[in-house]
């Protein structure tokens, strides 16, 4: 074996081992991930020198990472449906348009007072603008908050954000594309850059509405088909992205945010997330190594003041425009909370400038070190959220935002429970979910293929049932009943054992419902033979054990 191929083994072997390592620690003290891959990286670079310079540099480490961003601002992009930018309201445009100028001002100002230089005042002010996405999105949907009002105002938010990132990201490229540029090159860079985008665009969501639905709603009937194609739409955007002199990472958003259009994009998240999770990790350990520490500690009054700047100014001026938007003293808190610190691309964004030449690796290593605080701290902030939010009330320290009314219950979604999941489309499946919706149940239908979905009378939702991650999207543990019509035995039984663990009652298809006795593996609570009439059989036996209306 090639001694390049032994290093870059050797170097994701410590990659990896460590980043895992640090992680499970972290989870004691419920540390957000992001903040144990950079700790794991200064571990294996500046502190104990396992992972080399040279490997950092130029290396198949770096080459991974990137690989992690461009597949996180796909799945960003994925996110970006139309109906979803319609759904974002007044208030999610206005607050983060609002933050974003402010902290970008307040930030920029507070750089030149602390000795920065201009273009180093200016890489550290946006650095600052922006909340992270994966963070946030991570915790809330831990909590089981992401569909809370907060949650989704929250979620608003950060789209809006994503699309400036966007802005900024090409403003970037066009900077960047000469080595010493003169104003007018600026201004004909930068305009090249953004007529390229614009292009792009256009070319995206008219592909998304005339080229792509017919082709992906037939690669939707097997998973593995759709996963390949929706990667390969991924790379093909950005490698034309490049030769526009765009980032990869705007082609990889404006390639996500095409797909998100499509019915399969729900299930695509599903599927391309631990891919990215793996790259991700990558490139946060790369970043964690390349920190100068000497650098950020010379620098770490500065670190802490724009960490402080970010805690408490970003949820400030939050808290003012919620609050005046109409909604509670509570719904303004709690999500002003959640923009307490600042992103991943923030990490993408300074990384950018030191590549381009335009700053310097200690304003890298700044930005590394305001991001582990103000992550970190933000973590706890949503995690105990509302037990802050309880002792600032009865000290009444909020009121000076002035919330103008109470929430209206009705904004809040509606919460699948006591619902019967059926899982499967075929001729038996859309029976059961015909007969179980005509008799008043709550049904929530399930397939991976978009097609097979249409024309049923009930809740649907695309999705793989093998997936623990889509049966917690899908509220399986507040149901009343999970069906299988599945003729896959291997996903029957996983499914079978996640549902008796969880202690739901699982109904599944077999044959010979004697295989399950004689395996050993957990038996389904009923089991729908061939033979049987499936559907009027089990409107009976939900009946009989109360588990329906």
């Amino acid at each position: 074996m090639p001694d390049t191929d032994v290093e870059l083994l050797q170097v994701l072997g410590t990659a990896i081992v460590v980043a895992t390592a640090i992680e499970l620690l972290a989870r004691y003290v419920r540390m957000p991930s992001i903040v144990s891959y950079i700790v794991a990286g200064l571990v294996v670079g500046p502190l104990m020198g396992w992972i080399s310079p040279d490997a950092l540099e130029h290396g198949a480490l770096e080459i991974l990472g990137e690989l992690g961003i461009v597949l996180l601002m796909f799945l960003v992009g994925l996110e970006l449906s139309l109906d979803r930018i319609k759904q974002v309201g007044k208030v999610a445009v206005v607050a983060g348009l609002g933050q974003v100028v402010f902290t970008a001002a307040g930030g920029l100002g507070l750089c030149r007072l602390l000795g920065f230089d201009w273009m180093e005042s200016v890489f550290l002010a946006t650095a600052l603008t922006f909340s992270s996405t994966v963070v946030v999105v991570k915790l809330l949907d831990q909590k089981g908050e992401l569909d809370s009002l907060y949650g989704r105002i929250a979620v608003g938010i950060f789209l809006v954000q994503d699309l400036v990132v966007i802005i900024v990201l090409t403003f970037l490229a066009g900077l960047s594309a000469d080595s010493a540029p003169t104003a007018s090159q600026i201004a004909v860079n930068v305009g090249k850059a953004f007529g390229g985008m614009t292009l792009l665009l256009v070319g995206a969501l008219v592909a998304s509405r005339y080229l792509l639905p017919r082709p992906f709603n037939w690669a939707a009937r097997s998973p593995r088909t759709l996963f390949v194609w929706s990667v390969a739409w991924c790379f093909l955007i950005v490698s034309i992205a490049e030769v526009m002199a765009l980032s990869a990472e705007v082609g990889a958003f404006l390639a996500g945010m095409s797909i998100a259009q499509l019915g399969c994009a729900h299930e695509l998240r599903r599927r391309v997330h631990p891919l990215m999770s793996f790259f991700i990790v990558l490139f946060f350990v790369s970043l964690g190594a390349q920190m100068q520490l000497g650098a950020a500690t010379d620098q770490w009054l500065e670190a802490s003041v724009l960490a402080l700047f970010v805690i408490i100014g970003n949820p400030f001026i939050f808290m003012l425009i919620i609050a005046r938007s109409g909604y509670s003293e509570r719904t303004a808190f709690m999500t002003s909370v959640t923009v307490a610190q600042i992103s991943e691309f923030s990490f993408i964004f300074a990384a950018a400038g030191v590549s381009a030449g335009l700053i310097g690796g200690p304003i890298l290593s700044v930005v590394g070190l305001v991001g582990l605080v103000t992550i970190a701290a933000s973590a706890y902030l949503i995690l105990y959220n509302a037990q802050l939010y309880e002792r600032l009330s009865k000290w009444n320290v909020l009121r000076v935002f002035g919330g103008a009314r109470k929430d209206d219950a009705s904004s809040e979604p509606e919460v699948l429970t006591g619902h019967v999941i059926v899982i499967g489309m075929n001729e038996l499946g859309r029976e059961l979910v015909r007969t179980l919706h005509e008799a008043g149940d709550l049904v929530l239908a399930v397939d991976t293929d978009p097609g097979k979905l249409e024309g049923v009378p009930s809740k649907t939702k695309v999705g793989d049932a093998a997936y623990r991650s889509f049966l917690e999207d899908a509220r399986y543990t507040q149901a009343a009943l999970v069906v299988s019509c599945l003729q896959i035995e291997n996903v029957n039984r996983l499914l079978t054992y996640r549902c008796r663990a969880a202690g739901v009652p699982v109904a599944v298809y077999a044959i010979d419902a004697r295989t399950y006795e004689e395996s050993g593996c957990p038996v389904p609570d009923h089991v729908i033979e061939p033979k049987a009439r499936a559907a009027e059989q089990l409107q009976t036996w939900l009946r009989d054990e109360g588990l329906a209306r």
